[in-house]
């Protein structure tokens, strides 16, 4: 069974079966919000930003209604509305600009909890003020212009007024209603809506388009509020991504130095572990092979076996987790040294072969000829094509079959294969039998218990090779082991030495057949 360091609880620093958050409570406000949203109905937090949004859009866009105010006057005066549109001119442009005015006071000032409602009707108030000015011009009557033209001129303007009061003023709700409810009411009542047909359809036009811009400023409110709370949720979720970040660098940081501690405390710890094991093998095997004289007892000496075999089962497994400690903890150091990878190998293969033997597995060899030699570790190399080998004589059954290749890589590089006839690894049982202590459920079944620790010490070693170690297989065929050496580690053929030439005595002359050669290129 593979114990996996993800399938653990850390109970110090943080639990990774959990989310950071919870997704039923995010979900349950997420549904809160566009239900509220819907509704009309504005969460007290976005208010102070709904009404910091309106603010800013009356000061950019108090200069467009003061043109917008010129220009109905100065089409008045050309009507023949008389000075009063001047007057009624002064008077609006003062009241927008004082608009514009109080809402940059209103962005300057620092705001305190529960003003909010101050500040908001006294916007209203600005609203009323300039819905009188409206008002004013729906009242203010033209002595030389038909009721036609005046009615056409007047709701014209009116509707101008009023899509310009919604794009600006519509995060501010209800203020079109606030600002143009009195107008459309003084022109009805001035124009005889209720009795001439030509005011009740202008009356009937404008009320209509009043309720059509509140209805597109509600819209708009709802858009306002929704992104607010959009960009709320996304800052929130920014910042339990930084504090998740940090959580998680936190926890790297205390797992690599307990990992590096472990593995310096396992290393330091090398000799304390192996000196008892050392005296406990050799009394063992004095006993067992009765070097000291017969044991009369035939149990004793069973039991001097079993605690032989047992230790050496103990001090192998001493030394793989001493190996992988060593490597973790940066303390393995490769003495590289030009091999010949074949006679490695096959030095490997005779140290395996009686065990072999004694299953009656036949270890076939492949090797290339005149291959160049590796740069490399000898003992590391050794030890990778050892697990290797013990690995596949200890997965094949009876009577079985282990094929070792030497040979090329596509790339230039060299490779070390090893192929059993085994039982196989599920392919979803590889990446848990390539990590540390991690063994696969038929191999568990099918062979004699280890360590778990062969393979990833493979791994780690041609890591610090520069090279990469492939483990493939298939069920009931078999599994291959595949050790790749890069190309930067394979030496050039040497070339001779200089000879001086009889004629100069100072030049040289080299062979032809020792020139350097091109390495050749196989397949994996």
């Amino acid at each position: 069974m593979s114990h996996s360091p993800s399938g653990f609880t850390d109970k110090i620093i943080v639990d990774r079966r959990k989310s950071y958050r919870n997704s039923d409570v995010r979900k349950a406000v997420r549904k809160t919000r566009d239900r509220l949203a819907e509704k009309g109905i504005s969460d007290p937090d976005f208010d102070q930003d709904l009404l910091i949004i309106n603010a800013r859009a009356v000061r950019s866009g108090t200069p467009a209604i003061i043109l917008l105010i010129a220009m109905t006057a100065f089409a008045a005066a050309f009507f023949g509305m008389g000075a009063n549109m001047l007057v009624w001119a002064t008077v609006a442009t003062a009241v927008v600009a004082a608009r514009g005015q109080f809402a940059s006071r209103f962005l300057a000032t620092p705001r305190k909890a529960g003003e909010i409602g101050r500040w908001t009707a006294l916007f209203f108030g600005f609203h009323f003020l300039l819905g009188l000015c409206w008002a004013w011009f729906a009242f203010s009557p033209c002595a030389t212009c038909s009721e036609a033209d005046t009615l056409t001129f007047k709701v014209m303007v009116l509707l101008v007024a009023m899509a310009a009061s919604v794009t600006i003023n519509h995060n501010l709700r209800w203020s079109v209603l606030a600002e143009f409810g009195l107008p459309i009411a003084v022109f009805a009542a001035t124009h005889d809506g209720i009795f001439d047909p030509r005011g009740i359809m202008a009356s009937a036009s404008l009320l209509t388009a009043l309720l059509f811009f509140s209805y597109i400023a509600v819209l708009l409110n709802k858009a306002s509020l929704a992104s607010l709370s959009y960009r709320s949720e996304n800052d929130a979720l920014i910042a339990e991504l930084e504090m998740a970040r940090s959580i998680s660098e936190e926890a790297r940081r205390r797992a690599e130095e307990a990992n590096l501690a472990k593995s310096r405390f396992l290393a330091s710890m090398s000799h304390e572990l192996r000196t008892p094991l050392n005296a406990i093998l050799g009394f063992s095997e004095v006993m067992a092979n009765e070097v000291l004289g017969p044991m009369n007892n035939e149990h004793y000496k069973s039991y001097a076996k079993d605690i032989n075999q047992s230790g050496q089962h103990l001090l192998k497994l001493i030394n793989e987790i001493l190996d992988l400690s060593r490597i973790e903890a940066g303390k393995q150091e490769l003495h590289e040294e030009p091999l010949d990878l074949a006679s490695v190998v096959d030095d490997c293969i005779g140290m395996v072969r009686m065990k072999a033997n004694q299953k009656s597995i036949r270890i076939e060899q492949a090797f290339e000829k005149e291959m160049p030699r590796v740069l490399a570790d000898e003992r590391s190399v050794r030890q990778v094509t050892l697990n290797l080998l013990s690995n596949a004589v200890k997965f094949t059954p009876q009577g079985g079959t282990v094929k070792v290749k030497v040979g090329w890589t596509m790339s230039g590089g060299q490779y070390i294969s090893v192929r059993d006839n085994g039982p196989g690894i599920p392919e979803d049982e590889i990446p848990v039998v390539l990590s540390a202590f991690g063994q696969g459920s038929i191999a568990i079944k099918s062979a004699e218990q280890g360590t778990g620790l062969g393979l990833p010490i493979v791994q780690a070693l041609m890591a610090m090779h520069d090279g990469t170690f492939r483990l493939k297989s298939k069920l009931r065929e078999g599994t291959e082991g595949l050790a790749i050496f890069p190309r930067a580690r394979v030496m050039d053929v040497m070339p001779a030495a200089p000879v001086k030439t009889e004629n100069s005595g100072r030049g040289t002359a080299t062979p032809d057949h020792a020139k350097r050669q091109p390495i050749a290129v196989g397949q994996d």
